[in-house]
């Protein structure tokens, strides 16, 4: 009875497995079958990523699957087998669209306007969205380098011209001048116009009374003087004259009292209603506060300029592999500890490669009527590097041209500065892998290095190691050069 029962399970387990087998394959290979629908197929240059069985979706929603991918000519016929309850139209469009970052891709179908001819099995569906590949997405990259290059040229003629120069730091300096006069102007004139108000205050408060006591003594004079003329009447001319003479001095320097006091009258008035310069410095503070305001801007910008550094640094590598010397000139402007920006000149006996693509036609007989070929050109030119790099504690990050390509790269900082580990990666779509490269330094003596470390390591043919030498150092006078700096003293 035990084994009966042992056997039982064991058949019983059996038929569950197979019954269990047989809805999961009918369950799977029901959303591939396509006996009951209709094929169409298109036309791709790229057919890359797609393969037999893959998915054809409308709306992200699972609507056929391809049946066959083949080589029409020089494109790739693929058919597609549509379930039947979908109707695609004479406008519909496919795309080859990615489905992770693995390198899978399915097909996307938008069915077309409702109203055009419908598509019947072995009709072709003639609008196709070709997907953008790496390969051209590198060229863009390259040729907005190109771009870029043209334009750095073309500023480095204009402003870094030595006429360019000496305009840039003959205005920088008129401004420092211009800025320093008006600060100057503005101190100087609020000490005066305090100064002019308390003494105009003064002479208004205190000189009320003592011009009471000059016009009473005006009055007390000319009537002593009546009296004398009176008493003088009989026989003395020549007194008569000499008070006349008097009297008329007198009253000279009363008109001119009198004309003194109106003009002081006018100008407290006017100072007082705020009118003219001096009146509105010394009423309109939000003026005051606006010249100052200004001033300082100046200040600080020009003594942010003065605040840059610029590090040169001059290398040389050897590579053993190649036996080839490599050569950098790196000028780097910053304007703050935490960041700056990136030149860089490299004479690199690899040169610059890049790919050119070929379509041939022939009447040889030995060859195809057509054939496209695929050629790798390495041209000797210098590379240049153009990037902006910001740091976070002891890493540094940089980004943007590196050797006359897209390229990024992280630096770790330790020792005090003095210990130096530098990665790039760069290249892209120049070769198949990008070229990374990682270096190793450390500053032995005061701003002279010591290098080495291993390039193009993802490439087994291109990959070589190094060793180098590097000076490092801040160069004061170079900001004299610069068109935008001004030098500090």
């Amino acid at each position: 009875m035990g084994r009966f029962t042992t056997a039982a399970k064991v058949g019983a387990f059996a038929f569950v497995t197979l019954l269990a087998g047989f809805l999961i394959y009918r369950f799977v290979s029901k959303s591939t079958r396509a006996g009951k629908g209709y094929v169409v197929y298109a036309l791709m240059a790229d057919a890359g990523g797609i393969a037999k069985l893959s998915q054809v979706r409308v709306a992200g929603i699972p609507i056929g699957a391809v049946q066959s991918v083949k080589l029409d000519h020089d494109r790739a016929r693929i058919d597609i087998g549509i379930n039947p309850d979908v109707k695609l139209y004479q406008d519909a469009t496919v795309s080859k669209v990615a489905s992770s970052l693995l390198g899978e891709y399915y097909l996307a179908i938008a069915p077309g306007a409702e109203g055009k001819p419908e598509l019947k099995n072995g009709d072709r569906i003639n609008n196709v969205v070709e997907a953008q590949t790496t390969d051209d997405i590198m060229k863009q990259v390259s040729d907005i380098a190109k771009d870029v290059k043209q334009v750095s040229a073309a500023l480095a003629a204009s402003v870094g011209s030595d006429q360019g120069r000496s305009d840039i730091k003959s205005t920088l300096k008129n401004l420092a001048d211009v800025t320093e006069a008006l600060n100057e102007t503005v101190r100087e004139n609020r000490e005066s116009i305090k100064h002019i108000l308390t003494n105009v205050e003064s002479m208004t408060t205190k000189g009320g009374p003592d011009v009471e006591k000059i016009l009473d003594n005006v009055k007390v004079t000319t009537n002593e003087v009546r009296a004398m003329m009176a008493q003088s009447q009989a026989g003395q001319p020549k007194s008569e004259g000499e008070i006349r003479q008097i009297i008329d001095k007198v009253n000279r320097a009363s008109d001119n009292l009198e004309t003194t006091l109106k003009n002081l009258d006018s100008v407290t008035g006017r100072l007082d209603r705020g009118e003219g310069t001096l009146g509105r410095l010394s009423k309109d503070d939000h003026l005051i506060n606006e010249v100052e305001g200004v001033a300082d801007d100046i200040g600080d910008f020009v003594g942010g300029l003065s605040r840059i550094q610029t590090i040169v640094t001059m290398r040389t590598d050897y590579q053993f592999l190649s036996s080839t010397v490599k050569s950098y000139v790196e000028l780097r402007i910053q304007p703050r500890e935490d960041k700056y920006y990136l030149i860089e000149i490299v004479n690199d006996p690899r040169g610059l490669t890049h790919f050119e693509q070929v379509d041939v036609d022939t009447t040889n007989p030995n060859d195809p009527p057509h054939y496209r070929e695929v050629r790798t050109v390495t041209a000797n030119s210098l590379r240049f590097s153009l990037q902006f790099a910001q740091s976070f504690g002891p890493f540094t990050g940089r980004f943007g041209i590196k050797e006359s390509t897209g390229g990024v790269g992280l630096d770790t900082l330790l020792l005090d500065n003095r210990f130096e580990i530098r990665q790039d990666l760069f290249g892209f779509g120049e070769v198949v892998l990008p070229r990374w490269r990682v270096s190793l330094g450390y500053e032995f003596v005061n701003r002279a290095w010591l290098l080495g470390g291993v390039d193009d390591i993802l490439s087994s043919s291109r990959r070589d190691y190094f060793v180098g030498l590097q000076l490092r150092f801040n160069d004061e006078d170079l900001k004299s050069i610069l068109p935008f700096v001004p030098k500090t003293n």
